[in-house]
């Protein structure tokens, strides 16, 4: 539970330094020296290895359309989190302006539309400098919330039902306390990120794999936002894996978090632990703790990668996809031979439209009336009626051809009456 708050002997300041210590959130890094530092590392060249092999087992075009579902999965998880349910297709609906008309509901659909934007910017290289800069982070911050409707963009304080405006991109201007952890003054901010970025911005691949997990509870506990810090500090995270291991946006960690947010938050929280004596660590937190957070931080990216991997299964994939056309025909919301159109984009990665009738064995109409009904089922996307054909991953698919990579949604409504 988040409380904002004003010190007794703070009451006229808002803002205000307390010249608390940098030494106050270390240790940031586990130390090479820790006893846990090796098995962190062989958790982060498996990661890395394994992200590798997922990354290159895709043709080109497949994989972009897969990393612009994962951006819904990765927005639908990360604001789960947060308690906010929206669903992928729901999300996708809003992508295209089709909105509910219940005001909750269309307030958290423009919420992931937000999000989805901010991760966007990333994927396509919006960042200036290293994601765990203060201005970066601030970006981030700002690109988010001012996207965001106006009842989304304040913070009540539970005990006084208070709401306070939450500024996209400003620190906070009061004391805050989450939990039990009473986060740094609002002016000391500014210098702990800065310290954050400077422990966080250099090392090897290794070093920077570590980061995104240790990043990640830092930034928390420094808490430099009135609100939005969680989806905030897994958008860092996610960037910073980016650049790390170049994942080309095809896997998330917000899922494996998500689907294990007591251990998630449980974890985070003993982060905010004092050091347990002598043998734990050098810094004023505790090393053990943040050791035991990496690791569940990393084993839960490998288990995403895992799980990537096997839906995209070239194999596995086509049969679900092919198994799926076939009960369209029968049902006769596909023509006949659709089947054949979508093996060949599967094999190829791209298919022209003057391919397509050779590929049926038929005329050229009867190629054009296929075409367009696969398009228009939204299992293949095209930049123009002349343009290749590529595969696409509609959210409204994803139950047959991706399972289990969100929950199905059981109350489908119309547009705009969901």
């Amino acid at each position: 539970m988040i409380r904002p708050f004003k010190r007794p002997d703070r009451e006229h300041v808002t803002v205000a330094d307390d010249n608390e210590s940098l030494g106050l959130f270390e240790p940031l890094m586990v130390a090479e020296a820790a006893l846990v530092r090796q098995p962190l590392n062989d958790l982060a060249l498996e990661l890395a290895e394994k992200s590798a092999a997922f990354r290159s087992s895709l043709p080109a075009p497949i994989a972009d359309a897969l990393a612009q579902l994962v951006r819904s999965m990765n927005c639908y998880y990360s604001n789960l989190i947060e308690g906010h349910d929206t669903h992928p297709i729901d999300i996708e609906r809003a992508l295209t302006r089709d909105y509910s008309a219940d005001p909750k509901k269309r307030d958290l659909q423009l919420e992931a539309v937000a999000h989805i934007a901010v991760q966007r910017w990333i994927d396509e290289g919006g960042m200036a400098e290293p994601p765990t800069s203060p201005v970066m982070i601030r970006e981030v911050h700002r690109r988010f919330c001012e996207l965001l409707p106006p009842d989304l963009l304040a913070v009540e304080n539970p005990e006084t039902g208070v709401r306070m405006p939450v500024v996209p991109g400003d620190y906070r201007s009061t004391y805050v306390q989450v939990g039990r952890h009473v986060a740094v003054s609002p002016g000391a901010v500014p210098r702990f990120l800065t310290r954050m970025h400077q422990a966080y911005s250099r090392g090897g691949r290794t070093e920077r794999i570590l980061a995104a997990a240790c990043a990640h509870h830092r930034l928390l506990w420094v808490h430099p936002f009135a609100d939005g810090n969680g989806r905030v500090a897994r958008l860092m995270s996610y960037a910073m894996l980016r650049e790390a291991l170049d994942t080309r946006g095809l896997w998330s960690v917000a899922r494996g978090l998500a689907r294990d947010v007591k251990r998630y938050k449980a974890h985070l929280e003993a982060c905010d632990a004092p050091r347990q004596g002598d043998r734990d660590g050098r810094g004023s937190l505790s090393e053990a703790n943040l050791a035991a957070f990496v690791e569940f931080f990393l084993r839960t990216c490998i288990d995403q990668v895992n799980f990537m991997a096997g839906l995209m299964a070239p194999g596995a994939l086509r049969d679900r996809i092919t198994i799926w056309a076939e009960e369209e025909m029968r049902a006769g919301r596909l023509p006949a031979r659709s089947d054949a159109v979508l093996r060949a984009v599967l094999y190829q990665g791209v298919l022209q439209r003057g391919e397509v009738d050779a590929v049926l064995g038929m005329s050229e109409r009867a190629a054009r009336r296929v075409t367009s009904a696969l398009l228009e089922s939204g299992a293949l996307t095209s930049q123009s009626s002349r343009a290749p054909l590529y595969l696409a991953f509609p959210a409204r698919l994803a139950a047959r051809w991706l399972p289990n990579l969100f929950p199905e949604k059981t109350d489908v409504a119309s547009p705009g009456g969901s």
